[in-house]
C-alpha cells in the first residue's frame, strides 16, 4: 500500500504536466470545419427569393422577398439550436449560451437585404456563414465561454438601419427616410415586426458586447487579382461630401463670342482633373471621387450660369481627408479667381466616420488563417458595413473573401464555393481563439 501511494505521488506531477500542455494547446482540439456543401446550398436558397429575369436579386429591406427570406433565415437559425427573437428595429438575433453567463456576448453576422437588382454574396455570405458557424457548434457540443449572437441587421443597403439603431445612432428624421421598397423607414421596420417607436429602448453601449465579426466579400479586385485566399480589414474608411458651386453668367450659346463668356464650366472642368491629380499626389490609399456634375440651366444652346461639381474622399484618417480637402480648397478658389466665377462650398453631411478593426483582432484572424493554409493581406474597406457602426461600442474585426473581378452590387457578383468556406472557417477558428483569448483576461 505504501508502494501504491508513493508512485502515485511520483507520476500525478508528470500526468498533471501532460494534460497542461495539451489543453493549452487548444479547448477544441478536434474542431471540425463547415459543411461548405451546405453552407453553399443555403446561400443558393437564400438567392431565390427575389431573383429576377435578369439574373440579379431584388431582395430590397421591407419587400416581400425580404419577408419571405427572414423567414427562411430564423429557420436556420432555430435549425442550429439558436434562440431567435426579433429586436425594435426588426434586427433577427439568434443566441447561443455560453459557459459563463456572466461574460458579454461575441457577436457576428451581417445582412440579407440587397441593392436593387444586386448580386447574391453582399451581405449573405457573412449571414449564412455566421449561422453555419454556430450549427457546427452545436453539432459537435462545442460550447464557448462567451455567449454568442447572430445578428441578421435590417435594411443595411439603405442606409445600415439595423445597425444604427443597435447602438443607438438612428435619428427619428432617419426613421423618415422612404427606402427602396417605396416604405418610410418607421414603416418598414414595422412590417418586419419591430417597433420604432420603441428604438431608444434598445441601445447598447461600450461594454455591452465583447466583440464584433464580420465575414464579407471584398466588393474590389485585389484579392482575386493577386489570388489570395483571405483580406484583414484594417479598418473601415471615412466617407465626406463637398459641393463645388462655380457661378458664372448664362448667356446665348450661339451670339456670345468666346473672349465675352464668363463660362463657369471652365474652371469646373479644371477642377475635376485637380481632384485626381491632387488624390494622386498623396502617398497612401486614399481615393477621392467625382460622381456628380450639373450645369444650370442645362440644356445645350445655353452657355451655364452655374456648375455644380460633387466629391467624395474616402480613407482611413479623416485627419488625411480634411488635408487634401484643403488643398482641393484652395484649387478651386484659384481657378474661380483666375477665370472670373464665384465659388461657393457645401459639406455634406454623410455620418461615415472611420472605424479601426481591433489589432488584437486582427492579429487572430491572420494566425488562424495561416494555420488553415490560407494566404492572407491586410487592407482596408472602400465600403460601408455594419461592422462600421458596430465598433462604435466593440471591438471589432471583418474578414474579407475574393469578389471574382471585383464585381459587387450587380447580378455578375460572384465568390466561389471554396473561398466561401474558407471564410467561414476563419471566422469559426476565430470565434475559438477569440473566446480563449477574451476569458483569459477577465
Amino acid at each position: 500500500m505504501e508502494y501504491c501511494e508513493t508512485r502515485h505521488h511520483e507520476k500525478t506531477p508528470s500526468l498533471l504536466l501532460f494534460l497542461s500542455v495539451f489543453l493549452s494547446v487548444s479547448a477544441f482540439p478536434q474542431t471540425p470545419k463547415v459543411n461548405a456543401d451546405r453552407l453553399h446550398q443555403s446561400l443558393m436558397q437564400l438567392s431565390s427569393f427575389g431573383k429576377n429575369a435578369a439574373g440579379g436579386t431584388d431582395r430590397v429591406a421591407f419587400s416581400k422577398y425580404d419577408l419571405e427570406a427572414r423567414v427562411f433565415v430564423q429557420g436556420l437559425m432555430k435549425e442550429g439550436g439558436l434562440d431567435v427573437s426579433i429586436d425594435f428595429a426588426g434586427n433577427i438575433i439568434g443566441r447561443k449560451a455560453g459557459k459563463n453567463p456572466n461574460l458579454k456576448p461575441i457577436a457576428l453576422g451581417s445582412h440579407i437585404d440587397e441593392v436593387p437588382n444586386g448580386g447574391d454574396y453582399d451581405g449573405p455570405v457573412g449571414s449564412m456563414g455566421a449561422i453555419e458557424v454556430l450549427k457546427i457548434f452545436s453539432e459537435n457540443n462545442i460550447t464557448t465561454q462567451h455567449p454568442l449572437e447572430v445578428i441578421i441587421f435590417t435594411n443595411e443597403e439603405g442606409g445600415v438601419i439595423g445597425s444604427r439603431a443597435l447602438v443607438g445612432s438612428l435619428s427619428n428624421e432617419a426613421l423618415q427616410v422612404v427606402s427602396n421598397s417605396g416604405l418610410t423607414q418607421y414603416e418598414g421596420i414595422k412590417l418586419l415586426g419591430g417597433y420604432p417607436e420603441r428604438i431608444p429602448e434598445m441601445k447598447r453601449t461600450r461594454g455591452d458586447l465583447a466583440a464584433f465579426l464580420e465575414l464579407h466579400i471584398e466588393q474590389g479586385g485585389i484579392l482575386d487579382a493577386e489570388k489570395l485566399d483571405i483580406g484583414i480589414v484594417e479598418g473601415i474608411v471615412a466617407i465626406e461630401w463637398w459641393e463645388f458651386t462655380f457661378v458664372g453668367k448664362a448667356n446665348h450659346a450661339g451670339t456670345t463670342p468666346m473672349n465675352k463668356r464668363n463660362d463657369p464650366m471652365l474652371p469646373a472642368a479644371r477642377f475635376v482633373l485637380a481632384v485626381n491629380e491632387i488624390v494622386n499626389s498623396h502617398e497612401g490609399r486614399q481615393v477621392g471621387t467625382v460622381g456628380k456634375i450639373q450645369a444650370f440651366p442645362g440644356t445645350g444652346n445655353v452657355i451655364p450660369g452655374e456648375v455644380k461639381v460633387n466629391v467624395e474622399l474616402r480613407d482611413l484618417s479623416s485627419e488625411k481627408i480634411w488635408n487634401i480637402y484643403a488643398e482641393l480648397e484652395a484649387k478651386a478658389t484659384e481657378l474661380a479667381s483666375t477665370s472670373e466665377t464665384q465659388l461657393d462650398i457645401r459639406h455634406i453631411e454623410v455620418a461615415s466616420k472611420p472605424a479601426l478593426a481591433d489589432p488584437m483582432i486582427r492579429e487572430i484572424i491572420k494566425t488562424q488563417a495561416e494555420k488553415l493554409g490560407l494566404s492572407t493581406k491586410s487592407l482596408p474597406s472602400g465600403a460601408g458595413h455594419d461592422a462600421q457602426e458596430m465598433a462604435r461600442i466593440a471591438s471589432m474585426g471583418m474578414i474579407f473573401i475574393p469578389s471574382k473581378d471585383g464585381i459587387s452590387h450587380a447580378p455578375a457578383e460572384f465568390s466561389s464555393k471554396e473561398d466561401i468556406a474558407n471564410g467561414a472557417n476563419v471566422l469559426l477558428q476565430t470565434i475559438l481563439a477569440l473566446d480563449q483569448k477574451l476569458n483569459s483576461k477577465n
